[in-house]
């Protein structure tokens, strides 16, 4: 049996031979151009038996359209994924756009093939029967499938819903029948025995493609990459272009479920111009460059059912003609450093977590050097620090940090895989100050994004012409943002306003409604300030605020992160205290992670073995301290949180009582979701004794 690569090579082969002519009308939408400001928007979709449903702001509907938010900020007119694609091809068509290894070796595909593959996909699932709106499952690592896969279910007239490959077998039978997906398109026989256990109960399930492995046993409407790939070719040119000709920008193209950490997940309904707007203005917020002044080279690696990975590397990467190289599945394993060497991008995105991981290895590497290496690289990060915190320093001390740079730095980013890396950015969660300092040490500043799913991932940027530290940097162009219910520090709830908006949650009206403020702004739930220049900085989550049983709002993230500052032993803190007398705090120690699973092991990090020495104490492992209370560790913790305390607001933001826990948090253990977001209400339920256990009378 071929595999994914022979098939692809070989579909290439066959396109080449045929003349795929097309016409595409720019369609553009004669109704809903102009959101009145002045006015409340007519914000509900509605329906009246047997006539056109209104359009609104926000839909619940599948096949809903929805109002655009165009106005004289972002007056751009609206076009579908395949009008952005068809555009690009033009531009693009000859330039390589997906890379992938087969057998050591780096395979290409162009953009002119890549759109040929998709159509030939988007025949496919015509031939499967695929319904307009219902949707092509996706379930597998980032590879040229996932992206083939999710372009031709758009052009197919079909909603491309990714989910994780870490989803159990239930949640992806909840994703699945909300969907009402008619196709699952999986990676491997791990993720196809998933699909196997709860088909019997997905009426619309019509059809599984498998892209990477051979097929164990035969199964009725179950098919390789290579067989899927030949089904449509007898559907003609004509209907597929009627299908595509017939789509609207505000129509809905891609499904993103949310997390689900508060309840069951939500379905985040992306329109055609959410996806190709983001696509063209946020990535150019950030400095991505179009192919034809540079072409940009990224590392896809981050799972694609996140917002933030699907709308860099696969939407983007088609909107200006990137070229993407697939990680391999293990990259978060270890694998990646060695794909960016090799790859060298000229742009990277990470979540905190990886950042924070790759600093992790690197201080214990610095922690295994000889002194005067040690010394050497304190030196070139102090200048660097120094440099990048204070453009003002002298003449003297610049040309300093440059040498430090040329002599030091550099050579950690060339064994990074950075060496020709011109932006670094961070998104999905918040980035900890001890990270930001730590990669401003190597000479990386960290551009950090802000937005969710419902926002098409990016609403917020930093960039290199919009930079302010510890900022998420501006709306984007086009792009506005709100506070509500500001306090007296000017912290306030911050809501968005413009074209990345969603079009609703899918099958959930209330849910729905509730997300959207009586004038149709997006209620972010996060809590934020803006500074006189209109740089914004996320302060805290509304849910995760704690507000103590004697009233006091105390939002964790500053505590927790002043604590892993003082505490380099420290892994993860979480602040307890909602409705209780006090503060408390549960800690988790840095340890090894096993190579094969990721799953945190009972050995110390060389960093916190480090930490353990300098206080006296000989412990190597997690249980050997928490087992006997290790004395050293534990009152230099202790003497931690008390700095911690003594810089504290007021004494309502004391920590008073702490526990360290026997294991990390981990994606396994249910404390982290899948981009590493601390998952606080599970860590609440799971970690119920401990928490009890401090406020016992």
């Amino acid at each position: 049996m071929p595999n994914s690569g022979e098939t692809l090579t070989k579909k290439l082969q066959e396109e080449n031979a045929m003349n795929i002519s097309e016409s595409c009308e720019n369609r553009t939408l004669t109704d809903a151009q102009n959101v009145c400001r002045d006015s409340r928007p007519h914000l509900e979709e509605t329906r009246g038996e047997g006539a056109e449903p209104t359009e609104a702001l926000w839909t619940s509907f599948a096949d809903g359209r929805v109002r655009l938010r165009t106005d004289n900020s972002c007056p751009q007119t609206p076009i579908t994924v395949h009008q952005m694609f068809k555009e690009s091809l033009e531009k693009y068509g000859p330039l390589n756009a997906l890379a992938s290894k087969k057998n050591g070796k780096w395979e290409k595909i162009t953009f002119s093939e890549y759109y040929c593959l998709s159509r030939r996909a988007a025949k496919s699932f015509l031939k499967l029967g695929l319904e307009r709106f219902h949707s092509v499952g996706i379930l597998g690592f980032n590879s040229p499938e996932w992206f083939i896969s999710a372009v031709g279910a758009v052009f197919a007239g079909g909603i491309v819903t990714g989910i994780y490959t870490t989803n159990s077998p239930e949640a992806c039978h909840y994703i699945a029948y909300d969907s009402k997906t008619n196709i699952m398109v999986v990676e491997n026989r791990k993720q196809l025995d998933k699909i196997m256990q709860i088909w019997s109960r997905l009426p619309q399930l019509k059809a599984v493609v498998l892209y990477k492995d051979s097929i164990p046993e035969r199964h009725p409407n179950l098919y390789t990459m290579e067989e899927f790939l030949e089904l449509g070719d007898d559907v003609s040119d004509t209907t597929l272009d009627d299908i595509i000709n017939s789509q609207k920008p505000n129509q809905c193209c891609v499904l993103v479920y949310t997390s689900g950490t508060t309840g069951k997940p939500k379905g985040a309904m992306l329109s055609h111009d959410n996806i190709t707007w983001t696509s063209a203005h946020c990535s150019r917020a950030g400095d991505m460059q179009p192919a034809e002044v540079q072409q940009e080279s990224i590392v896809s690696y981050l799972p694609l059912s996140h917002i933030a990975a699907q709308i860099y590397d696969l939407w983007t990467g088609i909107k200006w003609g990137e070229q993407v190289y697939f990680a391999e599945p293990d990259a978060l394993k270890g694998s990646l450093v060695n794909t960016l060497k090799e790859v060298q991008p000229t742009s990277h995105m990470g979540v905190p977590r990886v950042w924070e991981k790759i600093m992790e290895k690197l201080k214990d590497a610095f922690a295994q050097s000889g002194f005067m290496k040690k010394k050497m690289l304190s030196w070139a990060m102090s200048l660097s620090l120094e440099r990048n915190l204070n453009c003002s320093s002298s003449d003297l001390k610049q040309l300093w940090a440059r040498l430090a740079d040329y002599l030091v730095l550099s050579k950690i980013r060339n064994a990074l895989g950075f060496s020709s890396c011109q932006k670094h950015f961070c998104g999905a969660a918040p980035l900890h100050t001890e990270t930001l300092y730590f990669f401003l040490g190597l000479n990386i500043t960290l551009y950090e994004a802000y937005g969710m799913s419902e926002t098409t991932g990016p609403h917020c940027l930093s960039g290199p012409y919009v930079y302010r530290q510890h900022s998420c940097g501006k709306p984007t162009p086009g792009c506005k943002v709100k506070l509500v219910d500001e306090d007296t520090e000017g912290n306030g709830e911050i809501c968005f306003w413009g074209r990345t908006v969603f079009m609703g949650y899918l099958n959930m009206e209330d849910k729905t409604k509730e997300a959207f403020d009586e004038d149709g702004w997006l209620r972010s739930g996060d809590l934020g300030k803006l500074d006189k220049d209109g740089f914004l900085y996320v302060t805290g989550r509304i849910k995760d605020l704690i507000i103590t049983a004697g009233g006091e709002n105390v939002p964790p993230i500053p505590i927790e992160d002043a604590v892993k500052k003082e505490l380099p032993i420290v892994s993860n803190a979480m602040v307890i205290g909602d409705k209780k007398k006090f503060l408390s705090m549960l800690l988790t120690l840095k340890s090894v992670l096993d190579p094969d699973t990721s799953d945190p092991t009972d050995v110390l990090t060389e960093q916190a073995r480090d930490f353990c020495q300098k206080t006296g104490s000989k412990a190597t492992k997690v249980s050997e301290i928490v087992a006997t209370r290790d004395q050293a560790i534990y009152q230099a913790i202790q003497e931690g949180i008390d700095r911690v305390n003594r810089n504290a607001t007021n004494r309502v933001h004391c920590i008073k009582k702490w526990i360290v826990l026997p294991r990390d948090f981990s994606i396994s253990g249910g404390e982290l979701g899948p981009t590493m977001k601390l998952k606080r209400l599970a860590v609440l339920e799971k970690y119920r004794k401990e928490i009890d256990s401090f406020y016992e009378e």
